[in-house]
Order: structure tokens, then sequence, then C-alpha cells
């Protein structure tokens, strides 16, 4: 007895769903890992013959990712990696705070010793990573250690909410945690996080788990201060290397 054509496009539609859902996380995987940099435009016809499929997929894909922040859309001109800016990072961080709070809190009512030893081994691991100065291990880590406290907290919305603030904050990728003493003072507050989890001290686990973040918001805020004061040093200089005669006709215009 042959397949009704009912069946068969019930079965195409699953298929395509299947595929498209394949694309979109393949896809959200080279945004996160740096692959497709942040303010760079989404080429489907290159990524669809990259990933072996047709536009359609990669179309689907990238509207599902606009809704989760990832990308954006702009009117005939496509569709470009987010390009956060420094309001949006803030608030990101401010918004990951009250999150974060809020599951270490009730990570705290429930936590059994298997969880907590595998909060203790993420921080080792981060440990390691920074010995070795490692920088991009740190950074995965450091972001799976957080969504396995939102996992592990149990809760039915907030986990979901962080772990997509989280995606969001991948785009700035590793602006907030860099340089040796950074990344210390982060496991440091990681290892407070844990502590206080363990003890069982909800109201202690808040205050950890939402100071950690807007620490987090300080040292991005001094990065980009660095980074503002090294533009203008580097512009300074490099007017200070011109020729006389290049300077003299600049000066006139």
């Amino acid at each position: 007895m042959g397949v009704s054509k009912d069946k068969r496009e019930a079965f195409e539609r699953r298929r395509q769903r299947s595929l498209a859902l394949e694309v979109r996380d393949e896809l959200e995987r080279m945004i996160l890992n740096g692959a497709i940099h942040a303010g760079e435009r989404l080429d489907e016809n290159k990524l669809a013959e990259q990933m072996g499929v047709s536009r359609g997929p990669v179309r689907e894909a990238a509207r599902s990712l606009e809704s989760e922040g990832l990308v954006k859309s702009i009117a005939n001109q496509g569709v470009f990696v987010r390009n956060l800016s420094v309001e949006e990072a803030l608030e990101l961080y401010d918004l990951r705070a009250l999150v974060n709070g809020y599951l270490c809190a009730r990570l705290a009512e429930t936590a059994d010793t298997e969880i907590i030893r595998e909060l203790r081994s993420f921080v080792a691991d981060m440990d390691t990573a920074i010995a070795t100065e490692d920088e991009g291990r740190y950074f995965e880590l450091n972001l799976a250690f957080h969504d396995r406290i939102a996992v592990a907290s149990d809760r039915a919305r907030a986990p979901a909410l962080y772990v997509s603030l989280g995606k969001e904050v991948r785009l700035l990728r590793h602006r907030a945690l860099t340089g040796l003493e950074s990344l210390r003072l982060s496991n440091e507050e990681h290892r407070l996080i844990v502590d206080a989890i363990d003890s069982g001290d909800a109201g202690r686990a808040h205050e950890e788990g939402a100071r950690h973040h807007s620490n987090g918001k300080k040292r991005l805020l001094e990065a980009l201060s660095r980074d503002a004061k090294a533009r203008r040093a580097s512009v300074l200089e490099a007017g200070q290397n011109k020729p006389a005669s290049s300077l003299h006709i600049q000066g006139s215009t």
C-alpha cells in the first residue's frame, strides 16, 4: 500500500524543520565562537554552500536567531550579527546580575554533594586555564559554569532567560575577561559563589551571584576605558610621526 500524499507532505515538512534546526544550531555556533564576527553580514549563498543546504533553511535559521537577539535584519541590506552598543552590554550585565542572584539562591536551597563537586571542578579547571594563560578556555568554562548553575536550580523560566542573556553577552567575546588578573578576580568570585551555595544560605548565595556580574560590568567598563586610551595614544603617536610637510597641509585645510 502506497504512502498517501498527505503523509508524504507531512514527512517532508518534518524533515525540513529538522534541517532548519540543524542549520540554526550550526549558525549559532559559528556566531558564538567568533567564526562570524559582530557586525558581519550573513552571506546566505556562501553559508548554504558551506553547509550543503539550500538558502531556505539558512534564512529560517537567521529569523530564529534574530528572535534571540544574536542577529539583526536591516531592510534592503540583509541580516547582520549584532554589534552590541555599550549601553546594551551594560544592561545585559545588570539583567544577568538579577537573574543569577535568584538562580544561585534557589540552588543553595536544594544543592546536593554532586552538584557542589561539579561546580568546584569547574573552578579548578578555570584555575588551570589561568595557570596556562588560556583565556579562550577560561571563557568557555566560565559560561558553562554559570549555565550549569542555571540548569541545576531547576526553575521553570529563569534558566532559559539566563542562558539567552548569556548568548548575547558572548557577542562581546573576551572584552570583559581579558588579562590574567581579571581572570583571577573572576574565578575567586566563582569560588565564593560555590561556597555560598554549599552553605545553604540563600541570601548569601544571592548576594555573591549578583555581585559577580556587577563586578563583571565594572571589568567591562575598565576594559573599554583601556581600549579608548590605547586608541587615543595610537592616534597621537601617528600624528607625531607624520612628516612636517604633511602636518602643514593637514593644518591648513
